[in-house]
């Protein structure tokens, strides 16, 4: 399931705000009830019923339970000041995986988790590249129409193809340092025939989107 960048910090945002912490071995975990909400479940019975099946799965692999599921009681609020025990589980990033694995992957929040809550993950890190990635499409996107834009007011205001390429020369040498287009690809190895921005970092991308403004804004 694909997610766009909006949605994917969204469900990250979510899921972190559930992590505790316990404060003597610094070990994250998670309480159930607390999942069932950002998993979409509506009903506790129903959660209980995945949660099952996902200690059954840390079973079958050879894996103590009890390591990972720790069964625990909540008191909550009712009316005018009474409280009822309630049942609830704290949970290890893997029992949170195999809940996720076990789940219906249809929904979005769980195949979210899957990723999330991967056994010996780089989630961080995959979730976080994830998010640079579409981060650099989305400059690179902006910066192909701010280039058109340029172009057609350049072109209307009657420069010719040497008189474009100076400018454009002009400007990439005053975003890299003194740098003309054609050093800047000898510095990144990028071959003459294919365009430098789909080399440069991210940030380079907006600001050479910036640069191609004020060109234009120096064209009119």
């Amino acid at each position: 399931m694909e997610f766009e960048k909006s949605k994917l910090i969204e469900l990250k945002e979510k899921f972190d705000s559930i992590i505790n912490t316990e404060e003597k071995d610094n070990i994250e975990f998670w309480y159930a009830r607390d999942l069932q909400i950002q998993l979409g479940y509506k009903r506790w019975e129903n959660f209980i019923e995945t949660i099952k099946k996902a200690m059954q799965s840390c079973e079958n692999a050879g894996i103590s339970v009890e390591n990972h599921f720790r069964e625990v009681t909540k008191m909550i609020n009712l009316a005018k000041g009474a409280k009822r025990p309630i049942q609830d589980y704290m949970l290890t990033r893997y029992a949170c995986y195999l809940i996720a694995q076990n789940g219906d992957s249809k929904k979005e929040e769980i195949a979210f988790a899957q990723t999330y809550f991967a056994v010996q993950t780089r989630k961080q890190e995959i979730i976080e590249d994830r998010i640079r990635l579409m981060n650099r499409l989305e400059a690179r996107e902006k910066l192909k129409e701010s280039e058109k834009q340029l172009s057609k007011n350049i072109y209307e205001r009657g420069v010719d193809d040497l008189g474009f390429a100076r400018i454009r020369s002009k400007g990439d040498s005053a975003l890299f340092g003194g740098l003309n287009t054609m050093q800047m690809k000898a510095k990144y190895g990028v071959k003459e025939n294919r365009p430098l921005a789909d080399f440069l970092p991210t940030l380079i991308i907006a600001s050479k989107k910036s640069s191609n403004r004020n060109d234009e804004l120096q064209c009119n």
